[in-house]
């Protein structure tokens, strides 16, 4: 019998045939309460993704890698997305570092699970869903989703997530 070497390793990045990485720096964004002052350069957050072209059936995996800074206060997050096809679900598997996965639906109603090494959380296709970098070091989130849910960045900022999570001096989080 042939045995060939694994396609993807995930080890602190996932490397491997076809990954894609994708840098977001602050100049990039548009989604800070207030970025006056902070250097437009700073690295918020890395993506390592496998994917595929959408057919049914296929899934794609991708490693989101957020830094521990902060904007003027606010908590280092993702921009956040809907799933075009809201059939498709999505996990989030926290492999390092501790933060909140942001949910919202589609009233508004915004809710924040915990997230911390090993723990794993089920995004229904119907949310809209956020990463946010609480601690003091990266937050790394493994992610699976079909290949046909799509993103739709545009629905988000038509309606924006209504809290906003800020670090304080003394480390705790504060809700805005």
């Amino acid at each position: 019998m042939k045995v060939i070497p694994a396609a993807l390793k995930h080890t602190d990045l996932l490397i491997g045939e076809g990954v894609v990485k994708s840098e977001k720096r602050l100049k990039d964004t548009s989604f800070f309460a207030d970025s006056a002052g902070v250097d437009p350069d700073l690295v918020l957050y890395e993506v390592y993704a496998r994917t595929d072209q959408a057919k049914e059936g296929e899934l794609n995996w991708g490693l989101s890698l957020l830094h521990p800074v902060t904007v003027n206060g606010e908590c280092c997050m993702t921009r956040g997305h809907w799933h075009e096809n809201t059939d498709a679900a999505e996990y989030y598997w926290c492999v390092g570092g501790t933060g909140l996965l942001l949910l919202m639906d589609e009233q508004g109603h915004a809710w924040a699970e915990e997230m911390e090494p090993g723990s794993l959380h089920h995004i229904p296709g119907v949310l809209a869903h956020r990463l946010i970098n609480t601690g003091d070091e990266d937050l790394k989130v493994a992610c699976c989703w079909p290949t046909t849910a799509g993103h739709d960045y545009a629905r988000v900022e038509a309606m924006p997530f209504p809290q906003r999570a800020y670090k304080t001096e003394e480390g705790e989080i504060e809700w805005k």
